[in-house]
Protein backbone atom coordinates (compact mmCIF):
# COMPACT_ATOMS: atom_id res chain seq x y z
CA UNK A 1 0.00 0.00 0.00
CA UNK A 2 3.10 2.61 -0.39
CA UNK A 3 3.52 5.40 -0.88
CA UNK A 4 0.78 6.29 1.28
CA UNK A 5 2.01 7.04 5.02
CA UNK A 6 -0.48 5.09 7.33
CA UNK A 7 0.74 6.21 10.61
CA UNK A 8 -0.87 9.97 8.72
CA UNK A 9 -3.87 8.40 7.19
CA UNK A 10 -5.23 7.51 10.92
CA UNK A 11 -4.45 11.19 11.91
CA UNK A 12 -6.39 12.47 9.38
CA UNK A 13 -9.69 9.93 9.25
CA UNK A 14 -11.71 12.03 10.66
CA UNK A 15 -11.05 14.70 7.70
CA UNK A 16 -10.63 11.67 5.17
CA UNK A 17 -14.24 10.48 6.14
CA UNK A 18 -15.39 14.46 5.88
CA UNK A 19 -13.97 15.01 2.06
CA UNK A 20 -15.26 11.22 1.18
CA UNK A 21 -18.62 12.09 2.03
CA UNK A 22 -19.05 15.32 -0.03
CA UNK A 23 -17.55 13.56 -2.85
CA UNK A 24 -19.98 10.38 -2.17
CA UNK A 25 -22.78 13.39 -1.92
CA UNK A 26 -22.24 14.83 -5.10
CA UNK A 27 -21.98 11.86 -7.60
CA UNK A 28 -18.03 10.98 -7.28
CA UNK A 29 -18.51 7.65 -5.28
CA UNK A 30 -17.49 5.44 -8.77
CA UNK A 31 -13.95 7.14 -9.11
CA UNK A 32 -13.29 6.74 -4.86
CA UNK A 33 -14.32 2.69 -5.37
CA UNK A 34 -12.09 2.34 -8.64
CA UNK A 35 -9.24 4.35 -6.23
CA UNK A 36 -9.64 1.55 -3.48
CA UNK A 37 -10.34 3.96 -0.68
CA UNK A 38 -12.04 1.83 1.26
CA UNK A 39 -8.99 -0.73 1.44
CA UNK A 40 -6.77 1.73 2.27
CA UNK A 41 -8.70 3.46 4.73
CA UNK A 42 -9.66 0.23 6.54
CA UNK A 43 -12.95 0.93 6.11
CA UNK A 44 -16.08 -1.39 4.71
CA UNK A 45 -16.93 -0.61 0.81
CA UNK A 46 -21.00 -0.22 2.16
CA UNK A 47 -20.25 1.61 5.13
CA UNK A 48 -17.90 3.95 2.82
CA UNK A 49 -20.67 4.69 -0.12
CA UNK A 50 -23.78 4.35 2.56
CA UNK A 51 -25.05 7.92 1.38
CA UNK A 52 -27.12 8.66 -1.42
CA UNK A 53 -26.22 10.41 -4.56
CA UNK A 54 -27.75 13.65 -4.41
CA UNK A 55 -28.19 16.48 -6.73
CA UNK A 56 -27.77 13.75 -9.81
CA UNK A 57 -29.65 16.21 -12.15
CA UNK A 58 -26.54 18.71 -12.12
CA UNK A 59 -23.38 18.95 -14.49
CA UNK A 60 -20.52 17.12 -13.08
CA UNK A 61 -18.53 20.53 -12.97
CA UNK A 62 -21.31 22.33 -10.75
CA UNK A 63 -21.24 19.28 -8.79
CA UNK A 64 -17.25 19.93 -8.28
CA UNK A 65 -17.73 23.28 -7.46
CA UNK A 66 -20.86 22.83 -4.77
CA UNK A 67 -18.52 19.81 -3.39
CA UNK A 68 -15.42 22.41 -2.84
CA UNK A 69 -17.46 25.25 -1.76
CA UNK A 70 -18.30 22.64 0.62
CA UNK A 71 -15.41 21.20 1.70
CA UNK A 72 -13.58 24.73 2.91
CA UNK A 73 -10.71 27.14 2.49
CA UNK A 74 -8.47 24.28 1.19
CA UNK A 75 -10.79 23.39 -0.85
CA UNK A 76 -11.96 26.83 -2.52
CA UNK A 77 -8.77 27.78 -3.20
CA UNK A 78 -7.78 24.85 -5.09
CA UNK A 79 -10.39 25.10 -7.09
CA UNK A 80 -9.34 29.01 -7.69
CA UNK A 81 -5.87 28.30 -8.35
CA UNK A 82 -7.38 25.57 -10.98
CA UNK A 83 -9.14 28.16 -12.87
CA UNK A 84 -6.28 30.23 -13.45
CA UNK A 85 -5.30 26.80 -15.51
CA UNK A 86 -8.01 26.87 -18.24
CA UNK A 87 -5.93 24.96 -20.92
CA UNK A 88 -5.34 21.64 -18.16
CA UNK A 89 -9.35 21.16 -17.42
CA UNK A 90 -11.52 20.98 -19.48
CA UNK A 91 -13.69 24.67 -20.63
CA UNK A 92 -17.04 24.10 -18.59
CA UNK A 93 -15.02 23.19 -15.57
CA UNK A 94 -13.40 26.49 -15.97
CA UNK A 95 -16.09 28.43 -16.47
CA UNK A 96 -17.77 27.01 -12.95
CA UNK A 97 -14.86 27.33 -10.58
CA UNK A 98 -14.39 31.05 -11.81
CA UNK A 99 -18.02 31.08 -9.82
CA UNK A 100 -16.62 29.89 -6.59
CA UNK A 101 -17.58 31.60 -3.58
CA UNK A 102 -15.13 33.11 -1.55
CA UNK A 103 -17.61 35.21 0.64
CA UNK A 104 -18.06 33.22 3.75
CA UNK A 105 -19.39 34.59 7.62
CA UNK A 106 -16.62 36.33 9.25
CA UNK A 107 -15.40 35.16 12.34
CA UNK A 108 -15.07 36.58 15.98
CA UNK A 109 -13.56 40.23 16.64
CA UNK A 110 -11.99 38.46 19.59
CA UNK A 111 -9.92 35.90 17.40
CA UNK A 112 -8.86 38.90 15.13
CA UNK A 113 -7.45 40.86 18.43
CA UNK A 114 -6.12 37.86 19.41
CA UNK A 115 -3.98 37.32 15.95
CA UNK A 116 -2.96 40.86 15.81
CA UNK A 117 -1.54 41.00 18.98
CA UNK A 118 0.05 37.80 18.46
CA UNK A 119 1.71 38.79 15.13
CA UNK A 120 2.11 42.09 15.81
CA UNK A 121 3.65 42.07 19.56
CA UNK A 122 1.25 44.78 21.02
CA UNK A 123 -2.84 44.96 21.74
CA UNK A 124 -4.89 46.35 18.71
CA UNK A 125 -5.70 49.67 20.98
CA UNK A 126 -2.10 50.05 21.35
CA UNK A 127 -1.54 50.00 17.43
CA UNK A 128 -4.03 51.69 16.14
CA UNK A 129 -6.19 55.01 17.17
CA UNK A 130 -8.99 53.42 15.35
CA UNK A 131 -9.94 49.68 14.24
CA UNK A 132 -13.71 48.94 13.12
CA UNK A 133 -14.95 45.96 14.49
CA UNK A 134 -17.08 44.69 12.00
CA UNK A 135 -15.25 43.74 8.82
CA UNK A 136 -15.43 45.41 5.78
CA UNK A 137 -14.75 41.68 3.02
CA UNK A 138 -14.81 38.39 4.28
CA UNK A 139 -12.99 35.30 2.46
CA UNK A 140 -12.42 31.47 3.13
CA UNK A 141 -8.59 32.79 4.21
CA UNK A 142 -8.80 36.27 5.96
CA UNK A 143 -10.97 39.11 6.47
CA UNK A 144 -10.70 42.63 6.20
CA UNK A 145 -10.96 45.13 8.58
CA UNK A 146 -10.95 49.16 8.15
CA UNK A 147 -8.49 51.08 10.55
CA UNK A 148 -6.64 54.23 11.87
CA UNK A 149 -2.72 54.23 12.58
CA UNK A 150 -1.73 56.34 15.60
CA UNK A 151 0.05 58.44 12.80
CA UNK A 152 -3.51 59.14 10.96
CA UNK A 153 -3.30 57.02 8.53
CA UNK A 154 -6.57 55.71 6.76
CA UNK A 155 -5.36 51.55 6.15
CA UNK A 156 -6.98 48.13 5.43
CA UNK A 157 -6.12 45.38 7.82
CA UNK A 158 -6.22 42.48 6.34
CA UNK A 159 -6.45 38.98 9.08
CA UNK A 160 -5.87 35.91 8.23
CA UNK A 161 -8.49 33.04 9.88
CA UNK A 162 -7.69 31.33 12.99
CA UNK A 163 -5.74 27.91 12.27
CA UNK A 164 -5.88 28.49 8.58
CA UNK A 165 -2.37 26.92 7.78
CA UNK A 166 -2.97 23.82 10.27
CA UNK A 167 -6.39 22.91 8.46
CA UNK A 168 -4.34 23.25 4.94
CA UNK A 169 -1.45 21.62 5.96
CA UNK A 170 -3.93 18.40 6.82
CA UNK A 171 -6.52 19.21 3.72
CA UNK A 172 -3.07 18.74 1.40
CA UNK A 173 -1.30 15.72 2.99
CA UNK A 174 -5.14 13.89 1.92
CA UNK A 175 -5.22 15.71 -1.36
CA UNK A 176 -1.80 14.44 -1.74
CA UNK A 177 -2.64 10.89 -0.73
CA UNK A 178 -5.69 11.18 -3.46
CA UNK A 179 -3.76 11.99 -6.23
CA UNK A 180 -1.36 9.18 -5.58
CA UNK A 181 -4.32 6.93 -5.48
CA UNK A 182 -5.92 8.47 -8.90
CA UNK A 183 -2.71 7.97 -10.87
CA UNK A 184 -2.47 4.74 -9.42
CA UNK A 185 -6.20 3.52 -10.06
CA UNK A 186 -7.73 5.70 -12.61
CA UNK A 187 -5.55 5.80 -16.34
CA UNK A 188 -7.54 8.78 -17.74
CA UNK A 189 -6.36 11.17 -14.83
CA UNK A 190 -2.59 10.37 -15.53
CA UNK A 191 -1.93 12.57 -18.30
CA UNK A 192 -2.64 15.69 -16.16
CA UNK A 193 -0.41 14.56 -13.39
CA UNK A 194 -2.09 15.18 -10.14
CA UNK A 195 0.47 14.67 -7.58
CA UNK A 196 2.54 17.66 -9.63
CA UNK A 197 -0.80 19.32 -9.41
CA UNK A 198 -1.53 19.06 -6.08
CA UNK A 199 2.51 20.16 -4.91
CA UNK A 200 2.38 22.89 -7.15
CA UNK A 201 -1.02 23.48 -5.49
CA UNK A 202 0.48 23.72 -2.07
CA UNK A 203 3.41 25.69 -3.25
CA UNK A 204 0.96 28.37 -4.15
CA UNK A 205 -0.88 28.00 -1.16
CA UNK A 206 1.65 28.92 1.39
CA UNK A 207 2.74 31.62 -0.53
CA UNK A 208 -0.72 33.18 -0.40
CA UNK A 209 -1.32 32.51 3.78
CA UNK A 210 1.87 34.52 4.12
CA UNK A 211 1.01 37.74 3.72
CA UNK A 212 4.88 39.21 3.95
CA UNK A 213 5.05 37.49 0.21
CA UNK A 214 2.11 39.19 -0.88
CA UNK A 215 3.88 42.59 1.05
CA UNK A 216 6.82 42.34 -0.91
CA UNK A 217 5.13 41.45 -4.18
CA UNK A 218 3.55 44.57 -3.97
CA UNK A 219 6.79 46.54 -3.31
CA UNK A 220 8.15 45.52 -6.67
CA UNK A 221 4.86 46.19 -8.31
CA UNK A 222 5.24 49.69 -6.74
CA UNK A 223 8.79 49.83 -8.16
CA UNK A 224 7.62 48.71 -11.37
CA UNK A 225 5.65 51.41 -11.91
CA UNK A 226 7.23 54.18 -9.72
CA UNK A 227 7.07 56.81 -12.55
CA UNK A 228 3.53 56.11 -13.42
CA UNK A 229 0.67 58.03 -11.91
CA UNK A 230 -1.81 56.56 -14.30
CA UNK A 231 -1.97 53.81 -11.37
CA UNK A 232 -2.34 53.65 -7.73
CA UNK A 233 -0.81 51.20 -5.66
CA UNK A 234 -1.01 51.38 -2.09
CA UNK A 235 1.88 52.11 0.37
CA UNK A 236 2.64 48.59 2.49
CA UNK A 237 2.84 49.18 6.27
CA UNK A 238 5.82 46.98 7.20
CA UNK A 239 5.44 47.99 11.30
CA UNK A 240 2.22 46.75 10.94
CA UNK A 241 2.46 44.19 9.22
CA UNK A 242 3.55 40.18 9.92
CA UNK A 243 2.74 36.45 8.44
CA UNK A 244 -1.21 36.79 9.27
CA UNK A 245 -1.64 40.16 8.89
CA UNK A 246 -1.24 42.60 6.47
CA UNK A 247 -1.75 46.40 6.64
CA UNK A 248 -2.06 48.45 3.83
CA UNK A 249 -3.39 51.89 2.80
CA UNK A 250 -7.05 52.21 2.41
CA UNK A 251 -8.32 52.67 -1.30
CA UNK A 252 -11.28 54.62 -1.50
CA UNK A 253 -11.94 53.54 -4.71
CA UNK A 254 -14.85 52.08 -7.06
CA UNK A 255 -14.83 48.50 -8.35
CA UNK A 256 -13.86 48.64 -12.37
CA UNK A 257 -17.25 46.36 -12.71
CA UNK A 258 -19.40 48.87 -11.44
CA UNK A 259 -19.60 50.97 -14.69
CA UNK A 260 -22.63 53.50 -13.82
CA UNK A 261 -20.89 54.38 -10.43
CA UNK A 262 -17.68 55.00 -12.77
CA UNK A 263 -19.26 57.57 -14.83
CA UNK A 264 -21.26 59.32 -12.11
CA UNK A 265 -17.73 59.89 -10.46
CA UNK A 266 -16.54 61.57 -13.64
CA UNK A 267 -14.57 58.39 -14.66
CA UNK A 268 -14.50 57.47 -18.57
CA UNK A 269 -14.51 53.76 -18.81
CA UNK A 270 -12.68 53.84 -22.50
CA UNK A 271 -10.01 55.80 -21.39
CA UNK A 272 -9.56 53.67 -17.78
CA UNK A 273 -10.15 50.60 -20.54
CA UNK A 274 -7.11 52.02 -22.68
CA UNK A 275 -4.88 52.59 -19.68
CA UNK A 276 -5.39 49.14 -18.34
CA UNK A 277 -4.40 47.25 -21.92
CA UNK A 278 -0.91 49.61 -21.44
CA UNK A 279 -0.29 48.74 -17.91
CA UNK A 280 -0.83 45.16 -18.65
CA UNK A 281 1.37 45.14 -21.74
CA UNK A 282 4.14 46.67 -19.39
CA UNK A 283 3.90 44.26 -16.60
CA UNK A 284 3.79 41.13 -18.39
CA UNK A 285 6.43 42.07 -21.62
CA UNK A 286 8.60 44.51 -20.21
CA UNK A 287 8.44 43.61 -16.55
CA UNK A 288 7.77 40.10 -16.54
CA UNK A 289 5.74 40.71 -13.39
CA UNK A 290 2.39 40.56 -14.02
CA UNK A 291 -0.91 40.49 -11.53
CA UNK A 292 -2.46 36.82 -11.91
CA UNK A 293 -5.91 37.02 -10.56
CA UNK A 294 -7.60 40.62 -12.25
CA UNK A 295 -10.70 39.61 -11.47
CA UNK A 296 -12.98 42.58 -11.52
CA UNK A 297 -13.18 42.50 -7.69
CA UNK A 298 -9.28 43.18 -7.64
CA UNK A 299 -9.10 45.67 -9.61
CA UNK A 300 -10.66 49.60 -8.14
CA UNK A 301 -10.75 53.00 -10.36
CA UNK A 302 -10.01 56.27 -8.66
CA UNK A 303 -11.10 60.02 -9.93
CA UNK A 304 -8.69 61.13 -12.37
CA UNK A 305 -8.88 57.62 -14.69
CA UNK A 306 -6.09 55.78 -12.31
CA UNK A 307 -6.44 52.39 -12.09
CA UNK A 308 -5.88 50.46 -8.43
CA UNK A 309 -5.39 46.95 -8.14
CA UNK A 310 -5.24 44.63 -4.91
CA UNK A 311 -4.85 41.71 -3.66
CA UNK A 312 -1.28 40.61 -5.09
CA UNK A 313 -1.37 37.06 -3.40
CA UNK A 314 -1.03 35.65 -6.67
CA UNK A 315 1.58 36.87 -8.75
CA UNK A 316 2.89 35.85 -12.43
CA UNK A 317 6.78 35.42 -12.76
CA UNK A 318 8.28 35.44 -16.20
CA UNK A 319 12.09 34.32 -15.99
CA UNK A 320 14.17 35.58 -18.85
CA UNK A 321 14.25 32.09 -20.34
CA UNK A 322 10.31 31.92 -20.51
CA UNK A 323 10.31 35.34 -21.73
CA UNK A 324 12.92 34.63 -24.72
CA UNK A 325 10.47 31.58 -25.02
CA UNK A 326 6.94 33.80 -25.67
CA UNK A 327 9.42 35.60 -28.12
CA UNK A 328 10.70 32.97 -30.09
CA UNK A 329 7.17 31.22 -29.99
CA UNK A 330 5.53 34.78 -31.11
CA UNK A 331 8.09 35.53 -33.70
CA UNK A 332 7.55 31.31 -35.37
CA UNK A 333 3.52 32.45 -34.52
CA UNK A 334 3.56 35.83 -36.52
CA UNK A 335 5.62 34.06 -39.44
CA UNK A 336 3.17 31.44 -40.34
CA UNK A 337 6.10 28.90 -39.73
CA UNK A 338 4.73 25.75 -37.69
CA UNK A 339 7.79 24.10 -38.46
CA UNK A 340 9.78 26.68 -36.60
CA UNK A 341 6.97 26.28 -33.85
CA UNK A 342 7.85 22.76 -33.27
CA UNK A 343 11.90 23.93 -33.53
CA UNK A 344 11.07 26.44 -30.53
CA UNK A 345 8.78 23.39 -27.96
CA UNK A 346 12.17 20.90 -28.90
CA UNK A 347 14.86 23.13 -28.20
CA UNK A 348 13.20 24.41 -24.93
CA UNK A 349 12.43 20.29 -24.23
CA UNK A 350 8.87 20.75 -24.12
CA UNK A 351 8.54 17.70 -26.45
CA UNK A 352 9.18 14.16 -25.46
CA UNK A 353 11.22 12.19 -27.99
CA UNK A 354 8.68 9.70 -29.12
CA UNK A 355 6.27 12.80 -29.82
CA UNK A 356 4.23 12.44 -33.55
CA UNK A 357 6.32 15.79 -34.93
CA UNK A 358 4.60 15.50 -38.11
CA UNK A 359 1.06 15.46 -36.69
CA UNK A 360 2.16 18.35 -34.20
CA UNK A 361 3.19 20.65 -37.15
CA UNK A 362 0.05 19.30 -39.31
CA UNK A 363 -2.21 21.08 -36.76
CA UNK A 364 -0.31 24.22 -35.71
CA UNK A 365 -0.46 24.62 -39.74
CA UNK A 366 -4.21 24.31 -39.25
CA UNK A 367 -4.29 26.29 -35.90
CA UNK A 368 -1.79 29.47 -38.31
CA UNK A 369 -4.19 29.67 -40.50
CA UNK A 370 -7.00 29.34 -38.80
CA UNK A 371 -6.36 32.85 -37.48
CA UNK A 372 -4.41 33.94 -40.03
CA UNK A 373 -5.12 37.61 -42.05
CA UNK A 374 -8.08 38.17 -39.33
CA UNK A 375 -8.43 41.79 -38.44
CA UNK A 376 -6.92 42.04 -34.72
CA UNK A 377 -10.24 43.31 -33.52
CA UNK A 378 -12.33 40.86 -34.21
CA UNK A 379 -9.72 38.13 -32.36
CA UNK A 380 -10.99 36.53 -29.31
CA UNK A 381 -8.17 35.90 -27.12
CA UNK A 382 -9.87 33.23 -25.04
CA UNK A 383 -10.66 31.27 -28.21
CA UNK A 384 -6.93 32.22 -29.52
CA UNK A 385 -4.87 30.62 -26.45
CA UNK A 386 -7.61 27.52 -25.91
CA UNK A 387 -7.39 26.60 -29.09
CA UNK A 388 -3.14 26.60 -28.95
CA UNK A 389 -3.48 25.45 -25.87
CA UNK A 390 -5.73 22.53 -26.24
CA UNK A 391 -3.39 21.15 -29.47
CA UNK A 392 -0.45 21.32 -27.14
CA UNK A 393 -2.31 19.13 -24.75
CA UNK A 394 -3.25 16.81 -27.34
CA UNK A 395 0.42 16.29 -28.05
CA UNK A 396 1.27 16.19 -24.31
CA UNK A 397 3.56 19.37 -25.05
CA UNK A 398 4.59 20.65 -21.14
CA UNK A 399 3.20 24.03 -21.13
CA UNK A 400 5.03 25.75 -18.21
CA UNK A 401 3.12 26.62 -15.18
CA UNK A 402 4.09 30.67 -15.93
CA UNK A 403 2.29 29.91 -19.54
CA UNK A 404 -0.92 29.01 -18.12
CA UNK A 405 -1.14 31.55 -15.30
CA UNK A 406 0.01 34.41 -17.95
CA UNK A 407 -3.04 32.34 -20.47
CA UNK A 408 -5.52 33.12 -17.56
CA UNK A 409 -4.59 36.64 -16.96
CA UNK A 410 -4.40 37.68 -20.50
CA UNK A 411 -8.09 36.39 -20.96
CA UNK A 412 -9.39 37.45 -17.61
CA UNK A 413 -7.83 41.60 -18.36
CA UNK A 414 -9.75 41.06 -22.41
CA UNK A 415 -13.07 39.88 -20.56
CA UNK A 416 -12.87 43.06 -18.12
CA UNK A 417 -11.80 45.39 -21.34
CA UNK A 418 -14.95 44.02 -22.98
CA UNK A 419 -16.96 44.67 -19.96
CA UNK A 420 -16.04 48.36 -19.84
CA UNK A 421 -15.59 49.31 -23.72
CA UNK A 422 -16.72 46.72 -25.92
CA UNK A 423 -15.20 48.44 -28.81
CA UNK A 424 -11.74 47.98 -27.39
CA UNK A 425 -9.14 46.02 -29.16
CA UNK A 426 -6.89 44.47 -26.58
CA UNK A 427 -4.59 42.76 -28.78
CA UNK A 428 -3.77 45.53 -30.79
CA UNK A 429 -3.27 47.35 -27.31
CA UNK A 430 -0.75 44.26 -26.97
CA UNK A 431 1.12 44.17 -29.96
CA UNK A 432 3.70 46.83 -29.79
CA UNK A 433 4.68 45.42 -26.17
CA UNK A 434 4.82 41.88 -28.24
CA UNK A 435 6.74 43.30 -31.28
CA UNK A 436 9.23 44.95 -28.92
CA UNK A 437 9.66 41.77 -26.45
CA UNK A 438 10.36 39.31 -30.33
CA UNK A 439 13.39 42.38 -31.46
CA UNK A 440 14.47 42.29 -27.61
CA UNK A 441 16.63 39.16 -28.35
CA UNK A 442 18.23 41.02 -31.67
CA UNK A 443 19.40 43.75 -30.02
CA UNK A 444 23.23 44.43 -30.74
CA UNK A 445 23.78 44.64 -27.13
CA UNK A 446 21.93 41.38 -26.02
CA UNK A 447 23.62 39.53 -29.05
CA UNK A 448 27.37 40.12 -27.27
CA UNK A 449 25.83 39.50 -24.05
CA UNK A 450 24.86 36.21 -25.16
CA UNK A 451 28.24 35.47 -27.04
CA UNK A 452 29.52 36.16 -23.35
CA UNK A 453 27.65 34.06 -22.06
CA UNK A 454 28.65 31.75 -24.51
CA UNK A 455 32.20 32.37 -24.46
CA UNK A 456 32.37 31.57 -20.87
CA UNK A 457 30.40 28.34 -21.05
CA UNK A 458 33.03 27.18 -23.71
CA UNK A 459 36.04 28.12 -21.43
CA UNK A 460 34.94 26.16 -18.31
CA UNK A 461 33.92 23.26 -20.76
CA UNK A 462 37.62 23.71 -21.98
CA UNK A 463 39.15 24.04 -18.51
CA UNK A 464 37.44 21.66 -16.23
CA UNK A 465 36.94 18.95 -19.48
CA UNK A 466 40.34 17.02 -18.19
CA UNK A 467 39.42 17.04 -14.56
CA UNK A 468 36.23 15.81 -15.70
CA UNK A 469 37.55 12.68 -17.68
CA UNK A 470 40.22 11.88 -15.01
CA UNK A 471 37.30 11.66 -12.59
CA UNK A 472 35.66 9.35 -14.48
CA UNK A 473 38.42 7.22 -15.52
CA UNK A 474 39.71 6.75 -11.84
CA UNK A 475 35.89 5.77 -10.74
CA UNK A 476 35.61 3.04 -13.80
CA UNK A 477 39.44 1.81 -12.22
CA UNK A 478 37.82 1.23 -8.97
CA UNK A 479 34.13 0.07 -10.00
CA UNK A 480 32.56 3.34 -8.80
CA UNK A 481 30.80 4.09 -11.87
CA UNK A 482 27.42 2.38 -12.20
CA UNK A 483 24.28 3.06 -14.92
CA UNK A 484 20.93 2.90 -13.55
CA UNK A 485 17.62 1.87 -15.27
CA UNK A 486 14.12 2.69 -14.08
CA UNK A 487 11.34 1.51 -15.76
CA UNK A 488 8.46 3.57 -15.09
CA UNK A 489 5.01 2.15 -14.71
CA UNK A 490 6.10 -1.20 -12.58
CA UNK A 491 5.40 0.27 -9.32
CA UNK A 492 1.65 -0.57 -9.33
CA UNK A 493 2.59 -3.75 -10.53
CA UNK A 494 5.47 -4.69 -8.01
CA UNK A 495 3.10 -3.23 -5.20
CA UNK A 496 0.37 -5.92 -6.66
CA UNK A 497 2.73 -8.47 -6.68
CA UNK A 498 4.41 -7.75 -3.01
CA UNK A 499 0.45 -8.01 -2.37
CA UNK A 500 0.18 -11.21 -3.66
CA UNK A 501 3.52 -12.85 -2.37
CA UNK A 502 2.53 -12.09 1.06
CA UNK A 503 -0.81 -13.31 0.73
CA UNK A 504 0.68 -16.53 -0.93
CA UNK A 505 3.07 -16.58 2.43
CA UNK A 506 0.53 -16.26 4.93
CA UNK A 507 -1.72 -18.82 2.93
CA UNK A 508 1.22 -21.27 3.31
CA UNK A 509 1.92 -20.74 7.25
CA UNK A 510 -1.86 -21.37 7.48
CA UNK A 511 -1.42 -24.41 5.88
CA UNK A 512 1.38 -25.19 7.89
CA UNK A 513 -0.21 -24.73 11.07
CA UNK A 514 -3.47 -26.94 9.67
CA UNK A 515 -0.80 -29.55 8.98
CA UNK A 516 1.28 -29.80 12.10
CA UNK A 517 -1.58 -29.56 14.34
CA UNK A 518 -2.90 -32.38 12.87
CA UNK A 519 0.19 -34.75 13.39
CA UNK A 520 -0.01 -33.61 16.84
CA UNK A 521 -3.55 -34.39 17.20
CA UNK A 522 -2.86 -37.86 15.13
CA UNK A 523 0.29 -38.75 18.15
CA UNK A 524 -1.32 -37.48 21.11
CA UNK A 525 1.69 -35.25 21.77
CA UNK A 526 2.39 -33.38 24.67
CA UNK A 527 -0.47 -32.14 27.31
CA UNK A 528 -3.92 -32.77 27.04
CA UNK A 529 -7.31 -32.35 28.15
CA UNK A 530 -9.97 -34.63 27.87
CA UNK A 531 -8.12 -36.45 25.93
CA UNK A 532 -7.26 -33.47 23.28
CA UNK A 533 -3.44 -32.41 22.40
CA UNK A 534 -3.56 -28.81 23.67
CA UNK A 535 -0.75 -27.68 21.34
CA UNK A 536 -2.77 -29.29 17.75
CA UNK A 537 -5.89 -27.26 19.57
CA UNK A 538 -3.79 -23.95 19.70
CA UNK A 539 -2.48 -24.46 16.77
CA UNK A 540 -6.22 -25.24 14.88
CA UNK A 541 -7.42 -22.09 16.20
CA UNK A 542 -4.27 -20.24 15.61
CA UNK A 543 -5.02 -21.12 11.79
CA UNK A 544 -8.68 -20.27 11.74
CA UNK A 545 -7.99 -17.37 13.68
CA UNK A 546 -5.28 -16.18 10.72
CA UNK A 547 -7.36 -17.49 7.95
CA UNK A 548 -10.73 -15.66 9.08
CA UNK A 549 -8.59 -12.75 8.79
CA UNK A 550 -7.26 -13.32 5.69
CA UNK A 551 -10.70 -13.78 4.13
CA UNK A 552 -11.75 -10.37 5.60
CA UNK A 553 -8.64 -8.66 3.79
CA UNK A 554 -9.71 -9.80 0.27
CA UNK A 555 -13.29 -9.36 0.22
CA UNK A 556 -12.40 -5.66 1.72
CA UNK A 557 -10.00 -5.29 -0.94
CA UNK A 558 -13.00 -6.10 -3.35
CA UNK A 559 -11.11 -8.71 -5.02
CA UNK A 560 -11.91 -11.77 -4.42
Amino acid sequence: MAPLEFQRTYRNLKRYRQIIGVLVKYGFGEILDRMNIATYLQIGRKKLFKRQQELAALSYAQRIRLALEELGPTFVKMGQIMSTRPFLIPVDLVVELTKLQDEVAPFGFEDVQTIVHAELGQPIVELFSVFGEKPIASASLSQVHRAVTQAGDDVAVKVQRPNVRQVMEKDMSILHDLAILLDRYVPEIRQFDPVAIVDELWKTTKQEIDFTVEARNLDVFTLNFIDDDRIFLPKVFWDLTATRVLTLEFIDGIKISEIEKLKEAGIDPEVITRIGGQLVAKEVFEDGFFHADPHPGNLFALKGNRIAPIDFGMMGKLSPTMLELISDLLVAGTSQDSRRLVRVFQNYELISDDANVAALEADLTTFLHHFHRIPLAKLDMRSLLGEGFGILTTHSIQIPTELMMLGKAITTYEEVARHLYPEYDFISELMPAIEKLASRKFKPSNIVSDVGGYLIDLRDLVVNFPFELRRITRKLRKGELSIAFQHRGLERFIAEMEKSSNRIAFSLIIAALIIGSSLVMTRQFGLTVYGIPVLGLIGYLTAGFLGLWLVIAILRSGKL
